[in-house]
């Protein structure tokens, strides 16, 4: 008789199977919060994990930890969507957080205006009314400029206003100011996108007002001027200013367009090298471009300022429609320039930051300090979205004794989540950029990183 050798049973048998996990009572509330699907994609996810790790000779998790890891997975996705952090990196216009945080008024504004509104309704008489009308006509007032319009962002606006003026035809502008903006995307990128040839002139460091004249011919759609907002240049340098560029356009009868980036609408001591939207309009400027989001305060959007005819040749044109702001972006905005025009720039929370109080800093950081064990530290902030860029504001924060990498991933990750900065390889909480009621919920999240709780 002969014998057999007993077959090895498989061990991934022993794992618990996909419906006895879905009945368990904490797996079933993960259903009930993020939904079926997320939680089956998990269990699944988890589950080929095992196998493999049985395969390998691990033994065989029961499903307690099984459905213990899915829900550390949930938990971990659930953080990848957005949410509100304390912006403690000193850069006071941070792009990677959302830029301008908005006014109290704009937060009242957005949730106003969530439900049915007057978006295009004239309530007086019922009929069809202008989209943004208030935002467009403040942005006039406070400019000076004969109209306004508002789209999506800072390069919408420039695509629309390139698109208007400059579409087959050629745009002139300094090589010194084809600039990279962010993300990878380029300025000569922008302009083909907009239909535009481009006639770059003078060289990277100097331009002059002849190079502008021997390029303007009648094939010109518009001379562009761009602020370089994220850099500077210094030394052997120069750059027509406005007034002078606008005479040798209105000369050829060729419109000027001039982005000057961050949206000064009138001068503040922190942001002194910026150009002023309304300084821009008075100099002669066509048109002028600026953001929404920077130092307007507002919330992203992309504005048009200047001549009536072009800015309704911009508002008319087909690409504004797909480049117009939603209803919750308008309601901020009229808000923002709301604070404006009572001259209450105050009420925005980046003015507030920029003029908050040097010896108050002082204070908060020492008081913050005392209850994580940290030190308070003199600390330089900017306000940064690409203004001013190399000026400096004098700040105070709260650095952290341990490892940086370690603490500021305990920051990032926790709850309210923290973005600090690294300095001679500390973890520093800089408080120009956190305003003083946000310091008690500041304070948890230090003690809760450092242990010190």
């Amino acid at each position: 008789m002969t014998g057999h050798a007993p077959v090895e049973r498989d061990p991934r048998a022993d794992l618990p199977g996909l419906t006895a996990l879905l009945q368990r009572p904490e797996v079933a509330d993960a259903v009930a919060s993020v939904g079926h699907d997320r939680v089956v994609g998990a269990l699944r996810e988890a589950l080929a994990g095992a196998r493999d790790a049985v395969i390998g000779g691990t033994a065989v998790p029961g499903p307690d930890r099984i459905a213990a890891e899915v829900l550390a997975m949930l938990r971990a996705r659930s953080h990848r969507g957005l949410r509100p952090v304390l912006n403690a990196t000193g850069v006071l216009l941070h792009t990677n957080l959302g830029r301008a945080p908005l006014s109290a008024d704009a937060v009242a504004a957005i949730k106003a205006a969530a439900g049915p509104t007057n978006l295009e309704v004239d309530l007086a008489d019922g009929d069809r009314g202008g989209r943004g009308s208030v935002a467009h006509e403040a942005l006039a007032r406070l400019t000076g400029a004969e109209a306004g319009l508002a789209v999506n962002n800072g390069a919408a606006a420039l695509v629309l206003a390139l698109h208007v003026l400059g579409r087959d035809r050629e745009v002139v502008i300094s090589r010194g100011e084809l600039v990279e903006i962010g993300g990878s995307f380029r300025l000569p990128d922008i302009m083909e996108a907009a239909g535009c040839r481009l006639r770059e002139v003078g060289t990277t460091n100097r331009t002059h007002l002849d190079d502008y004249r021997r390029a303007v011919t009648v094939d010109t759609g518009a001379i562009l001027r761009v602020h370089p907002s994220n850099f500077r240049q210094d030394g052997f340098v120069h750059r027509p200013s406005t007034e002078e560029i606008a005479e040798v356009a209105r000369a050829a009868d060729v419109p000027f367009i001039d982005d000057i980036g961050s949206g000064l609408l009138r001068p503040h001591p922190a942001a002194r090298d910026e150009p002023v939207a309304a300084e821009a309009v008075d100099q002669g400027a066509d048109l002028v471009l600026f953001s929404g989001d920077k130092l307007l305060g507002g919330p992203q959007a992309g504005i048009v300022v200047g001549r009536g005819d072009l800015v309704e040749r911009c508002r008319r044109a087909p690409l504004a429609r797909a480049l117009r702001l939603d209803k919750l972006r308008l309601a901020a905005l009229e808000a923002s320039l709301a604070a404006h025009e009572r001259d209450a720039r105050e009420e925005l929370p980046v003015w507030a930051m920029a003029a908050a109080d040097l010896d108050d800093l002082r204070e908060r950081a020492e008081r913050i300090a005392a209850g994580c064990r940290g030190t308070p530290v003199e600390t330089e902030a900017v306000l940064g979205g690409g203004s001013t860029p190399g000026a400096r504001l004098p700040s105070w924060g709260v650095a952290l004794t341990g490892p940086a990498d370690d603490l500021a991933t305990r920051l990032r990750t926790g709850d309210p989540a923290v973005v600090p900065r690294i300095i001679d390889d500390r973890v520093v909480t800089d408080l120009r950029s956190v305003p003083a009621e946000q310091d008690d919920a500041l304070l948890s999240a230090l003690r809760a990183a450092t242990g010190t709780g």
